[in-house]
């Protein structure tokens, strides 16, 4: 996996800006912050996008992934101002979930989830090597 970070560039803080990789493929759909029984424990965001991310690394391990492979997230929040207040424990909780690894990523707000409740949406793409 190699970092893409054209010259003269800053280095962003918490992602990156392109990753190139080869090997297996693996997608992780759309996953919402609820428990693998399929029920909210909190409303809270920084705790749905600890579930969120615990339930992405469930699905990542069953492709034979880890955190560490993933080289795309695209995040779906439904409020930027509460993402953006809660930006530290959101970096914190990001961190002892996946780690220190940061792929390419984008934030997008929507107006709405398909569940009512989820405050956060993230599809995830790793890449095992060969």
């Amino acid at each position: 996996m190699e970092i893409l970070l054209p010259p003269n560039w800053p280095r962003p803080k918490g992602f990156s800006n392109g990753i190139a990789a080869s090997g297996r493929l693996v997608f992780v759909a759309g996953q919402i912050g609820w428990t693998p029984a399929g029920v909210f424990a909190t409303d809270d965001l920084v705790g749905q996008l600890r579930q969120t991310l615990e339930n992405t690394v469930a699905v990542l391990k069953e492709g034979g992934a880890g955190p560490e492979h993933i080289v795309r997230m695209t995040w779906y929040v439904t409020d930027r101002d509460e993402y953006l207040r809660q930006a530290a424990p959101i970096g914190e909780c990001y961190r002892q979930v996946i780690g220190r690894h940061y792929p390419a990523m984008a934030v997008v707000v929507v107006t709405a989830l398909m569940e009512p409740r989820a405050k956060i949406e993230i599809e995830t793409t790793a890449v095992v090597p060969n």
